[in-house]
């Protein structure tokens, strides 16, 4: 497997859990061997020979590919970027390892350590230019931000975290409300005719039968790490707001212990929950982008 002039005097190169072998062509993890193809392996060498530095879409190209050679080439290198992505469990919009710079090229973030005892973490997440939309973490710059929300990118974990207690609320609301179908009929033919009321208590069960298998199927793929939890949600995000508008106006059920004023409160702050678990995911998981 040919690899780059410059690291040819290497064997191995580290970085955070990862080792690469040059000799043997091998990705390892923890002293596991990961499966990877050809051309996302020598991507991740090119990248590794230069960390911090732009390596172009056209260096690539020209490495991977000679000029005789016929391919579609933004498709074959976006899919082997891929590759590389998913060999190491990266994400494109919160990279940690191989980051996308628009219309320019990728950048390798992670410090790398040669076993020459040379280290270079110079390398790692040097500063980027204003138009890229984001700045990299270091002593001097601060944290990086999310290059399509121009927000500051928090810990997956915590984004993780948030989502699945939202989800877990929700799956609170149908079961009260389900142990509470008598209360809520009464409640709601108080100030509503009895064909009002009926609609109530039918909209009720069949909100709560549709929300709490969607509920537990979010909280157990965010507590998995689904990686295409982020695509999936986006799909269904239309029936899921028009699910969570209904559920908003469940305050207004217990106005009388709680008061008008509070019970609007709490329906505006619940009308804006779906677009927060929306973003949540768009900082923890994103679609696959072109290169």
């Amino acid at each position: 497997m040919p690899t780059p002039p410059s690291s040819s005097a290497r064997k191995t190169i580290r970085f955070a859990i990862f080792e690469v072998d040059l000799a043997a062509g091998e990705l390892r993890k923890n002293g596991n061997r990961i499966r990877l193809q050809e051309q996302p392996f020598q991507i991740l060498v090119y990248l590794l020979d230069r960390p911090g530095e732009v390596i172009t879409r056209e260096e690539l190209r020209q490495r991977l590919w000679p000029a005789d050679t016929f391919v579609d080439f933004d498709h074959s290198l976006n899919t082997a970027v891929n590759k590389l992505r998913e060999a190491l469990g990266d994400s494109a919009s919160s990279p940690r390892y191989v980051e996308t710079l628009a219309r320019r090229g990728y950048r390798f973030l992670a410090p790398v350590e040669r076993v020459d005892g040379r280290s270079a973490t110079q390398g790692a997440r040097q500063a980027l230019p204003a138009a890229d939309g984001i700045a990299p973490p270091s002593a001097d710059q601060g944290p990086s931000f999310h290059r399509d929300l121009d927000v500051p990118l928090p810990h997956r974990g915590l984004t993780r975290a948030l989502f699945a207690l939202i989800q877990l609320m929700y799956l609170i609301f149908y079961v009260s409300a389900l142990f509470r179908l008598s209360a809520i009929d009464r409640v709601t033919s108080t100030f509503l005719p009895d064909w009002g009321s009926r609609a109530i208590f039918i909209a009720v069960l069949m909100t709560a039968g549709v929300g709490i298998p969607l509920r537990c199927y979010l909280i157990s793929a965010v507590a998995f790490d689904h990686r295409g939890l982020g695509q999936k949600f986006q799909r269904m995000f239309p029936v899921i707001l028009v699910l969570d508008q209904l559920w908003a106006v469940a305050p207004f059920l217990i106005t009388e212990k709680i008061g008008f004023g509070a019970a609007f409160a709490a329906t505006a702050a619940l009308l804006y929950v779906p677009f927060s678990e929306r973003t949540l995911l768009r900082l923890a998981y994103s679609a696959p982008r072109s290169g």
